[in-house]
């Protein structure tokens, strides 16, 4: 009776592919709320829709950290991280107007999410090393936090995963690494940059709940980590071809 009332238990909740689907969802909400109203428009209902975007974030980071903690060979999976990386670049460029060189336009936003997302995969299978001094791992984590800079959040995209897979197990400290990695990025976009997207940031904590739903399964679907490689660069391509239909080729996002 133990066994089937721990197995119903563990059922109840959200699966990682559940949790992934809202993730997808919501980031293709914010996606093309983008193209469809660029810029940051002080409009209720753009905003509303850019509400719903920051659930994605928050469960991208907790699962490449569960992604770190569960893989057979974290090398493979950087590595893998990293052609994703470089194919979602120009796919991120097309969707919203940037110029595919780092060298022109502004510093934020230039890459997608993936690069960072890639680099906390990295800093993560250097911090798992024995052969590595402590030193080292630290001046990676900065060196890092550096070389994300110019992508899609930042440097919080990889202080974030790398500090929820740091808490694996411990569900509370894991909240929390969302909590305080989200308000230094919205923090510093309130002070320097955008008010109100500040403030929208915010909003990941919405994520939060959902997060402490899940059970700890993968869900039905073995395939569904092969469906996000491939669906997160041809939205991009859609999301690209909405904004130029609409408003021609002009930036969608601060640069």
């Amino acid at each position: 009776m133990e066994q089937i009332k721990t197995a119903k238990s563990k059922s109840k909740g959200l699966s990682s592919n559940a949790l992934k689907l809202i993730a997808i969802a919501a980031m293709t909400v914010d996606h093309i709320t983008w193209a469809v109203f660029p810029g940051t428009q002080r409009v209720w209902y753009v905003i509303a829709l850019h509400i719903i975007g920051r659930l994605t974030a928050p469960i991208m980071w907790f699962f490449i950290a569960e992604g770190c903690k569960k893989t057979r060979n974290i090398k493979k999976y950087a590595l893998r991280m990293l052609i994703f990386a470089a194919v979602s670049h120009f796919a991120y460029c097309f969707a919203f107007g940037i110029p595919l060189s780092l060298t022109h336009g502004g510093f934020f936003n230039r890459t997608s999410v993936m690069w960072a997302l890639t680099l906390a995969v990295v800093l993560t299978g250097i911090n798992q090393s024995v052969n590595v001094k402590e030193w080292q791992k630290t001046a990676a984590m900065f060196g890092f936090c550096v070389l994300a800079f110019p992508a899609d959040w930042s440097s919080i995209a990889v202080m974030a995963p790398f500090f929820i897979y740091l808490h694996y197990g411990e569900r509370k400290k894991q909240m929390a690494d969302i909590v305080i990695w989200t308000f230094v990025y919205a923090l510093v976009y309130f002070l320097f940059l955008d008010r109100v997207y500040g403030v929208l940031q915010m909003f990941t904590f919405l994520s939060i709940p959902l997060l402490t739903l899940y059970n700890g399964e993968r869900g039905k679907s073995k395939g569904m980590k092969w469906l996000f490689y491939v669906y997160y660069p041809a939205h991009l391509v859609a999301v690209g071809l909405i904004r130029l239909a609409l408003h021609g080729n002009i930036p969608a996002i601060f640069q």
